[in-house]
């Protein structure tokens, strides 16, 4: 299963007004249970009153959205590879009077390096990505200024691309077939990060068993209707009316809960 297509199909809906992008935004921090876990530790840090974010991978833009609303004496870069994004991030950030703060651009990020500019870089879903992780790991070191932190969300190797329950026609990568590995264990990331030359480096599970649950009841199943004809867009209404109360509680199960395994890993690392 690819997520571009539908990625595409949902952009260019929600990206009609403002209003719309907003509300895109809301319903992305709701349903993805990995914007509970990022938002549950940015809330836990500390920063300086004025610093410096990277958004390494920055998608759609909702992370950045929420870091200007968190951390209003911020400014923010946020870079990814697709262009297409890059310019509706930019457009619609314009619209709502945030540009001065928040600036996207076109950046491979295993040539991107500021040396000692950022106090935080965030890097949601990127990882599994990228073959040349070591390197990446180096740029950002070298971009974070001493003291600053690292948060990374990226799927463990417990089956975090779903990989356990793939079907012959998808191939080794299970459900989603755009990584270049299933996932990491505590060890290698651990190991990766310090040889890139952090000092120190936490992580825990995140998709335990609630987390799961609501991933399939919330995101598997929908896209694969999507995935089969668009027609199913008129009816996900419908169906996250009933789906929703449901995923809502095992998210908050999931980011309060300590979870012996899972399919995400949380990963903070220190300069």
């Amino acid at each position: 299963m690819q997520y571009d297509p539908i990625k595409h199909t949902l952009g260019q809906v929600f990206n009609q007004t403002p209003a719309l992008r907003k509300l895109f935004y809301r319903l992305l921090d709701l349903l993805l249970l990995r914007a509970w876990h990022v938002r549950k530790e940015l809330k836990k840090a500390e920063f300086p009153e004025n610093f410096a974010i990277l958004d390494a991978g920055s998608g759609f833009g909702q992370y950045s959205y929420r870091m200007s609303r968190m951390f209003p004496g911020a400014t923010i870069l946020a870079v990814d590879v697709k262009e297409e994004q890059i310019a509706d991030c930019n457009r619609f950030f314009g619209q709502i009077n945030r540009a001065k703060r928040v600036r996207f651009e076109v950046a491979d990020l295993t040539r991107f390096v500021q040396a000692d500019k950022f106090s935080l870089i965030l890097s949601i879903d990127v990882m599994e990505h990228i073959e040349e992780d070591v390197l990446v790991f180096k740029n950002f070191h070298q971009s974070l200024k001493t003291g600053g932190i690292l948060l990374i969300s990226t799927p463990s190797d417990q089956g975090g691309s779903d990989v356990h329950d793939h079907h012959p026609d998808e191939g080794v990568h299970g459900f989603v077939d755009e990584h270049v590995r299933d996932g990491y264990n505590f060890g290698e990331i651990e190991d990766k990060l310090r040889s890139a030359g952090f000092s120190r480096v936490e992580a825990r599970y995140s998709y335990g068993a609630p987390g799961k649950l609501s991933w399939r009841l919330s995101m598997k199943y929908p896209i694969q209707l999507l995935g089969l004809s668009k027609l199913f867009f008129a009816l996900l209404p419908f169906y996250y009316l009933f789906v929703f109360p449901v995923a809502a509680f095992l998210n908050y199960m999931d980011v309060k809960g300590k979870h012996a395994t899972g399919t995400g890993l949380i990963v903070k690392a220190w300069k």
